[in-house]
């Protein structure tokens, strides 16, 4: 059996963009495990399931699983994680994994694991995760992302989002804009802004925009992995 591990955020994870690729995989047989930084279970942006924002439709069965499914309610640690355990890692998207995931030391020594597994592990990084990019680095040194095509959530989208002082509307600032960091960190840079989705395959990392990209790169992480 195929397993993956979800990498997801205690500040604010996207619903869709855990729930999409949670469910392509699991309904392709693949066994999940779910991580956060600290081991507690991860907490759902409220944005993410009002139906003002997301629709009634999505709204409701993104809190169903947010509070129902096992895997998300009972997470282990990053710290205990080990890539070598799975056939792919996930980061789920959100601005909340600005101030954890992407910060966790144990999530990028995850990323850079199963991105250099010989045996051909994925990763899959969606959204504000691919901030993640852009702190790390290879078993050389490098950064993991220079070089490398990637998509991700674009300024372009962030400037409908935050005002003028990189606030957002909890009042919380923004630490960083995900396509600056990861630009500077030498990665090529092409979120599709003119494509209905945008999903980019470089090698064993696959990188996905935002929410409505989020079932393409679920289906393509299957792709990639041959199940």
């Amino acid at each position: 059996m195929s397993t993956a591990l979800f990498v997801v955020s205690e500040e604010g994870y996207w619903g869709e963009e855990c729930v999409e690729p949670l469910e392509t995989l699991s309904d392709a047989g693949l066994e999940i495990t779910v991580a956060t930084p600290s081991g507690n279970p991860p907490e759902i942006d409220e944005r993410s399931i009002d139906p003002e924002e997301v629709g009634e439709e999505t709204a409701e069965h993104v809190r169903e699983i947010h509070e129902t499914d096992e895997r998300l309610n009972d997470p282990i640690p990053t710290a205990r994680a080990d890539a070598e355990a799975y056939d792919a890692v996930v980061f789920p998207g959100g601005h909340g994994t600005e101030w954890d995931v992407n910060q966790d030391s144990d999530a990028r020594r995850l990323l850079r694991d199963i991105v250099e597994d010989e045996t051909g592990g994925k990763a899959l990084v969606v959204c504000h995760a691919v901030g993640i990019l852009a702190f790390a680095r290879d078993s050389h040194g490098a950064f993991l992302v220079n070089g490398r095509d990637v998509t991700g959530f674009p300024n372009e989208w962030e400037e409908g989002i935050v005002d003028e002082n990189d606030c957002m509307p909890s009042g919380r600032k923004l630490p960083y804009w995900v396509e600056d960091e990861v630009n500077a960190a030498g990665g090529n840079w092409d979120a599709e802004l003119e494509e209905e989705t945008s999903v980019t395959v470089d090698g064993d990392l696959v990188t996905a925009r935002g929410p409505g990209s989020s079932h393409a790169a679920g289906e393509t992480l299957l792709e990639e992995l041959d199940v």
